[in-house]
């Protein structure tokens, strides 16, 4: 194998084009690739469990950022499959693939954490975020932009101001006339919108943790580690590609360089913000489900408690009106006749016609009148059957007597 040129751990019917897939003298190129193989697999498991997790999520606030979260998702899976462009050999396509999309899956990434700032801020203040569509369309723009810029960048570098071989690690007849060309430094200048994403990140997270509601400032912290790590990495790799490979390692430190930098930065955006916002999906809409549990049933006791309360006074109120219509007791006529049950006299006791008056007497309040009181008329014999004559008699001996026959009445004196 070592005559025939063949690297370590490769077969002889490898392109030398992949050689870096299996070369075990150049192990960065295998722990990589195991790395970034690693994040696919993962990647895309996380994106199947939040899209699953769509219609179990209650809260509105959270399910708008569901688009974000699977974008920022989609982003985060292309800049594993990048990796693999930066372990295997310079061609045409794989140069373009680096310089084109490096830029445009950060960029996505980024703009997407940007939005996430921007939704969170606006909770942490107002407690109801934007739509998720808005969300989307924002993330969007701020992603076409850094589109444009490589486009253009590309066309430019490529097609009108082609440059000749620079740092190329491939044969001269593969690499001569690749987009692989360039400077270093150039590359890095490329990428400036990308870096202001991330600078704005890192300053919109303070913001959220300024607000007043804990749950959105605990996802501004995840959102400020992510960027803060992201800064440091991406710090470290630029020194290292623009002044640390022509001092120490040269042109061939390049794709490692950048190889492990896409690959860290990506596992980064996994473990510290894709991975606890999708735990946080249920786990945050079961404690707000509470909360309004509580909250409906102590509005249901109260209710019940206002509706007793005012049933009870309306209650009073109607007694109060129905006793008011009533005249009053001091006022109502005491009829002797009020005892009588209508059974039969030996059964029943009947009081005197003085005990009854004598009782009405008694029960009476003070401020009732005596001739308020109905007397009670007394029969006559069973000589004057046909005709009542009630009778008075005075102290003196005058007798007033009043027949009453027909329809007449005719008062005759008697002495």
């Amino acid at each position: 194998m070592a005559s025939n040129g063949t690297p370590k751990g490769c077969g002889s019917n490898v392109d030398s084009l992949y050689s870096n897939l299996c070369d075990l003298s150049a192990v960065w190129g295998v722990v990589v690739e195991t790395f970034a193989a690693a994040g696919v697999v993962f990647s895309f498991v996380l994106l199947i469990s939040l899209l699953g997790s769509l219609p179990f999520v209650k809260n509105s606030n959270i399910k708008s950022s569901v688009g974000l979260h699977a974008c920022f998702q989609i982003f985060t899976t292309g800049l594993f499959f990048l990796t693999f462009a930066f372990i295997v050999g310079k061609d045409f396509a794989t140069c373009a693939s680096r310089r084109f999309l490096f830029g445009v899956f950060f960029g996505g990434c980024f703009s997407c954490l940007l939005m996430q700032c921007v939704r969170l801020n606006i909770l942490a203040r107002r407690d109801r975020g934007p739509r998720g569509w808005v969300l989307c369309l924002g993330a969007l723009g701020l992603w076409l932009v850094e589109v444009v810029i490589n486009t253009e960048w590309l066309i430019i570098t490529i097609v009108r101001h082609p440059l000749g071989p620079l740092n190329a690690t491939a044969p001269t007849s593969r690499a001569t006339a690749t987009p692989c060309n360039i400077a270093n430094q150039d590359f890095v200048m490329a990428l400036i919108y990308v870096m202001t994403l991330i600078l704005a990140v890192l300053l919109a997270s303070l913001f959220i943790m300024a607000g007043k509601k804990t749950q959105w400032r605990k996802d501004g912290a995840l959102l400020f580690v992510t960027s803060l790590l992201s800064v440091c990495i991406w710090v470290a790799w630029t020194v290292m590609y623009v002044f640390g490979n022509e001092r120490s390692g040269g042109p061939t430190w390049d794709d490692p360089t950048l190889a492990i930098a896409l690959a860290s930065n990506a596992w980064v955006f996994l473990i510290l913000f894709t991975i606890p916002q999708i735990c946080c999906l249920t786990v945050g809409d079961d404690s707000q489900q509470d909360a309004a549990e509580n909250t409906y049933s102590s509005r249901g006791v109260g209710y019940e408690t206002i509706l007793k309360e005012q049933s009870s006074q309306n209650m009073f109120v109607e007694n109060k009106a129905f006793s008011m219509d009533e005249p009053s007791q001091g006022s109502k006529p005491v009829s002797p006749y009020s005892g009588y049950s209508g059974q039969v006299r030996s059964s029943v006791y009947q009081p005197t016609e003085l005990a009854l008056i004598t009782k009405a007497v008694t029960n009476r309040p003070p401020d009732q009148s005596y001739d308020m009181i109905i007397p009670r008329a007394s029969t006559g014999s069973a000589a004057n059957s046909g005709s009542s004559t009630p009778s008075t008699h005075n102290g003196a001996g005058n007798t007033a007597h009043t027949q009453t026959s027909g329809h007449g009445l005719n008062r005759i004196s008697e002495w």
